[in-house]
């Protein structure tokens, strides 16, 4: 069983930074692509940052300069660093990650349970 645990939401105001972090456990092979996501209110789930088991990263256009997605393989953790936060950042943030299983043994992907992001004006 694999299991991924986002922390590090909150409310914070307009310009402010968080830190989200994303801990992967469980009967671990070996881990892909991570990656970010949000879903605000009323709107689709979209792609925030990824990056691969190389550390190639890609960010949307709207959060490029501000957040940085980053990894510490020997935690098995990938972070989100959100600076010069704006109300529209505002969403449930996501984690994401490829993961090959011990037992059995494939690769699909996992999803977190969700961070709630708050940015107020």
């Amino acid at each position: 069983q694999v299991r991924l645990v986002e922390s590090g939401g909150g409310l914070v105001q307009a310009g402010e930074s968080l830190r989200l972090s994303c801990a992967v456990s469980g009967s671990i092979s070996r881990i892909n692509d991570r990656g970010w996501y949000r879903q605000g209110p009323g709107k689709q789930r979209e792609l925030v940052a990824t990056i691969t088991s190389g550390g190639s990263t890609n960010y949307a256009d709207s959060v490029k300069g501000r957040f940085t997605i980053s990894t510490d393989n020997a935690k098995n953790t990938v972070y989100l660093q959100m600076n010069s936060l704006k109300p529209e950042d505002t969403a449930i943030y996501y984690c994401n990650a490829v993961v090959r299983s011990v037992l059995p043994s494939r690769s699909r992907d996992y999803w977190g349970q969700g961070t709630q992001v708050t940015v107020s004006s």
